[in-house]
């Protein structure tokens, strides 16, 4: 049953469309793992080696699984009629949407973390900077989803694989300063330097993007519904 909560019923409606959707939850997380498992085999077992790549591959990795789920992110609801209804209810658009992108994540972005510590074991890596990949992550990972979320919207119109390519071509770009401070923050870490600057850095992106994605993404949608 859900909830009398407009917010809270759109967070558990989403959740149980894509929980009855295997396919939307399975993909992206095997694409993760099998990606990230291929370069401990292609680099061979120098656990020196593999440490010092790991923050980089595992990240990519997550930013391409990510990417994978967000062409779809709109456009079931968007096919069905769905997000029309949404954006006629007397409920504030923007915190729809935010509720949307939260359950979003939660299929996407939250699997991902929890598959992380196996992979950091293949990649050799420590506690400690398997720890602060987790955190990287979980500081990271909402806030390449609500980056994509925009370009997401920004394509709603736009069919078949052209759709999916001008996605790309629009957040891959904006990634890369997260990529950056994520994979710095670890190597770091292993190095025994101090990683505050960057983790404060990475958690001011994150109130950045809830701040403004919101926003832009109902903006976005208004204009691809009319």
């Amino acid at each position: 049953m859900l909830s009398s909560n407009p917010y809270l019923a759109t967070i558990q409606r989403d959740l149980l469309l894509g929980l009855r959707n295997p396919g939307r939850l399975l993909n992206p997380l095997l694409f993760y793992g099998l990606v990230a498992l291929l370069f401990p085999l292609a680099l061979g077992p120098e656990h020196r080696l593999l440490a010092q790549a790991a923050p980089g591959i595992i990240w990519v990795a997550a930013l391409l699984a990510t990417l994978m789920t967000l062409d779809s992110l709109f456009r079931g609801d968007f096919n069905d009629g769905s997000l029309e209804l949404l954006a006629l209810s007397p409920h504030p658009f923007v915190l729809l949407v935010a509720a949307k992108l939260f359950a979003q994540w939660l299929l996407t972005g939250l699997p991902l973390i929890l598959l992380t510590p196996v992979l950091g074991m293949f990649f050799s890596l420590t506690g400690q900077s398997i720890g602060i990949l987790l955190l990287t992550l979980l500081l990271g990972t909402p806030t390449i989803s609500l980056i994509g979320a925009i370009g997401a919207a920004l394509t709603l119109n736009i069919r078949g694989a052209g759709g999916g390519a001008l996605l790309a071509l629009l957040v891959l770009p904006l990634y890369i300063p997260v990529l950056i401070f994520a994979a710095g923050t670890i190597k770091a870490a292993g190095a025994g330097l101090p990683v505050d600057g960057q983790l404060f850095f990475m958690a001011a992106l994150l109130v950045l993007a809830i701040t403004l994605a919101p926003a832009a993404v109902a903006a976005a949608l208004k204009i691809n519904m009319h």
